[in-house]
């Protein structure tokens, strides 16, 4: 699925959109438009077929918005833990937070409907669905968590830092991102390095006493 949702739309010729096609567009659709405003009619009219035509891959609206969510939140999963996993052993606290911090603001911005449309529409969706999120949407939680409370035991991250508050406040200010950022203003590498900036050095200058 990462390959998938990863693949550009255009990618995907529209006489041979199946299943995973479906998901693509939805996942466009979604993202530009937010959950109310996309039914199964406009996802089959944006994909070339018929609208009786996504019955045969999926039962629902909701089905699709599973789906949906799920590969979101697995695009950045995987983005963050290649991003920390390629590098060296003995890689200080400072780079693997900068890796981590970056390839999540990537897969946000620069690579995925997917992750972007999991950010928009989770909380305008059916709690049914949210719930059904939940296991993957924990399971990226977790990856944080581990990899700040290793740095925390390892004495790069000061004992009194609540990590679960601190991993909230950094994926929820880099999912905010979604809201204002212009990629004609400026690139996510350089975002990236902004908020690790702020994130890891304050915005105080250090005054000598």
């Amino acid at each position: 699925m990462a390959n998938t949702t990863a693949r550009k739309l255009n990618e995907t010729p529209r006489s041979a959109v199946g299943r995973d096609g479906v998901l693509d567009i939805a996942a466009r659709l979604f993202r530009e438009q937010g959950y109310g405003s996309v039914s199964l009619r406009k996802i089959a009219e944006a994909a070339g077929i018929k609208a009786g035509s996504i019955y045969y891959h999926f039962g629902s609206k909701d089905e699709i918005v599973a789906r949906v969510l799920d590969a979101g939140i697995q695009v950045v999963h995987e983005s963050m833990r290649q991003a920390v996993s390629a590098l060296p052993e003995g890689t200080g606290a400072e780079a693997i937070l900068r890796a981590a911090i970056g390839a999540h603001l990537r897969a946000l911005l620069d690579v995925s409907d997917y992750s972007s449309a999991n950010v928009r529409i989770f909380g305008q969706v059916p709690q049914s669905v949210r719930d059904a999120n939940l296991h993957t949407r924990r399971a990226y939680e977790a990856e944080w968590d581990n990899l700040l409370s290793r740095l925390q035991a390892d004495g790069a991250l000061k004992r009194e830092v609540d990590i679960r508050r601190l991993r909230l406040m950094l994926i929820g200010t880099l999912n905010a991102t979604l809201e204002w950022f212009d990629p004609h203003r400026g690139s996510a590498e350089a975002l990236s390095r902004t908020y690790a900036d702020v994130f890891l050095n304050g915005i105080l200058e250090r005054q000598e006493t």
